[in-house]
């Protein structure tokens, strides 16, 4: 625990704290979802805030890890992660006021102060992105031990500014009237029958659904790297280097082509749930191009280790 705690504490301290405070709202979340039984387009008025909170949890902590690993222009990346943490405290704040006044908070523009929140978390979203753009360059510019590790976390940050740019279509290419600008659902109005907990559209199309896919490939692309090293003893075939970096790049290709897909799915108005047959077909498509791509990588990664033996008795 002491250990841990350790390491915790050389993250990066801002966003550190920052996380630290997200838990907490996340708790009182859960305490509103209890006693206040208000709703707001059809779901709990305390919901949206406790999605946001969980969200800019697992990315700040993502990002604290991340910044401790940049050696090149190191004192960049603090400043940049020191605004990254006072200006996401400002947008879920911002989420949190109008979720305890039961106003909706994106897309609201009914009244000066609803179109100035609104507003001031437009600029908020579009300034993260660009800095979180800015910390995409670094990373690329830097290797971070082994090939594998480097081409997770440069996928991964690629990935999520991805999923950032989704949020420009929701204000973009969809608006409805009676003071809401913006839509992330697509042909059908917001607050509809959506899926348990996430709420996302099940009458037409949902842009999160490709956003929260490229937001959180920051976290499952590293992640899948750490499991194919813990599964390593077990199959020796992914202790070799060039198999794991030869699938996270497949994985990293497979988010991106998901991201994709299902953005064109959501613009068309589709459900997630009910696809038509051109996009199962699609999604048919990638999923069997993942399948081959990934399976060539562990064929020849396999070659290779059952020769290695037999090379080192030459040697």
């Amino acid at each position: 625990m002491r250990a841990l705690l350790r390491r915790v504490l050389g993250l990066h301290r801002m966003l550190t704290i920052f996380c630290g405070m997200l838990i907490a709202l996340a708790v009182a979340c859960l305490v509103g979802l209890i006693v206040d039984d208000r709703t707001l387009l059809g779901a709990p008025v305390w919901l949206k805030p406790f999605k946001f909170a969980v969200s800019f949890g697992v990315y700040s902590l993502t990002l604290a890890w991340l910044l401790t690993l940049l050696s090149r222009a190191s004192t960049l990346a603090k400043r940049l992660g020191d605004v990254i943490a006072f200006m996401s405290m400002v947008g879920v704040g911002l989420i949190t006021v109008q979720a305890a006044r039961g106003r909706q908070s994106h897309f609201n523009v009914s009244t000066p102060g609803d179109a100035a929140i609104f507003g001031l978390m437009g600029s908020l979203v579009t300034a993260l992105w660009v800095i979180t753009i800015v910390i995409t360059g670094l990373v690329l510019l830097q290797r971070f031990g082994d090939r594998p590790t480097t081409s997770a976390l440069r996928f991964g940050l690629v990935l999520c500014v991805m999923g950032m740019a989704e949020a420009y279509f929701m204000v973009g290419t969809t608006s409805n009237a009676g003071g809401i600008s913006g839509a992330h659902s697509v042909g059908v109005p917001d607050g509809g029958p959506g899926l348990p907990i996430v709420g996302w559209s099940t009458t037409g199309g949902d842009l999160r659904v490709a956003h929260f896919v490229g937001l959180h490939a920051l976290q499952a692309v590293p992640l899948l790297l750490v499991g194919m090293r813990a599964l390593s003893k077990r199959l020796p075939v992914l202790g070799d280097e060039g198999v794991r970096l030869g699938l996270v790049r497949v994985a990293g290709a497979g988010f991106g082509g998901m991201i994709v897909l299902l953005t064109w799915q959501a613009l068309k108005g589709e459900p997630l749930i009910y696809p038509d047959s051109t996009t199962m077909a699609a999604f048919t498509a990638l999923v069997a191009t993942i399948a081959v791509a990934a399976s060539a990588v562990i064929v020849s990664g396999t070659r290779r280790v059952r020769t290695r033996p037999s090379l080192n008795l030459l040697t």
